[in-house]
């Protein structure tokens, strides 16, 4: 029996409007990576000419293996760890099957429960050949060091030099691609961070967790994470244990369009 398509309404509904988009890739895709529903341009993408070619298969059955793997490591994070991947730069293939660079979102999809049964996501062309524009690896590199080491203290004039290019340029790319800084990008690291640990740990107190997210000062955690949710870390936590965050299934298959 082959996969089944939840909130088949919806979905419907989502891919005519990304059909319209020929620079932006959306998809959904059940707990086991295959994929359930797609727009035209990420059908193009994989070299294939109708949805129900993509329909049912795995990043390793439509995408080169190198490719693949890395949106398979993207998609056991997203599933298995609930988490939302914002903004991701990576590689893709063009239709004409040159490389080229896109950012990329994706966010669990959940059931009535709050169980994740996939991700839904898309990916946005940037319109930049990666024969044309090497820099951009660079920029990937620290975009990618900076989300995996945000709880360490980074500093980011090491980090532009390491790559090999001034600070003042990294921040200038970081804003044309990202459109923001990479403080930003670190700063919303940090309380990602900090939103996972609170509503997966119940016994660590706020204080450790945001010295364990790389925040020196509590009443800057605070304040900023105040600033992203809305509400205090403790009325987070309280939202958490009250299972108020895990929201009904269509929030979680719409946040991605935010």
């Amino acid at each position: 029996m082959g996969p089944q398509r939840p909130f088949n309404v919806e979905l419907a509904a989502i891919e005519t409007l990304f059909d319209a988009l020929t620079d932006v890739a959306f998809f959904v895709k059940d707990r086991e990576g295959r994929y359930l529903a797609a727009n035209h341009t990420l059908v193009r993408r994989c070299g294939l000419r109708h949805k129900h070619d993509l329909t049912g298969k795995t990043v390793l059955e439509v995408h080169p293996r190198p490719l693949a793997q890395a949106y398979l490591a993207q998609d056991r994070q997203v599933i298995e760890a609930g988490c939302t991947i914002k903004q991701h730069l990576e590689l893709h293939l063009y239709p004409n099957r040159r490389h080229g660079w896109c950012l990329t979102h994706k966010t669990p999809l959940r059931d009535e429960s709050g169980a994740i049964i996939g991700l839904v996501g898309t990916s946005h062309d940037l319109g930049l050949a990666d024969d044309h524009h090497p820099v951009y690896r660079k920029i990937a590199g620290i975009a990618a060091h900076i989300r995996e080491h945000y709880r360490e203290p980074l500093c980011l004039q090491a980090l532009a030099h390491e790559a090999g290019l001034p600070l003042a340029r990294v921040e200038r790319l970081f804003r044309r691609v990202f459109h923001y800084s990479p403080r930003q990008l670190l700063l919303q690291s940090r309380l990602n961070g900090a939103l996972a640990m609170i509503e997966s740990d119940h016994e660590r107190s706020i204080a450790e967790i945001a010295g364990e997210c790389g925040y020196t000062d509590h009443s800057a955690f605070s304040r900023q994470f105040k600033a992203l949710t809305g509400q205090t870390p403790v009325q987070y936590r309280a939202q958490c244990k009250n299972g108020g965050i895990r929201s009904a299934n269509n929030e979680s298959l719409l946040s991605v369009l935010m």
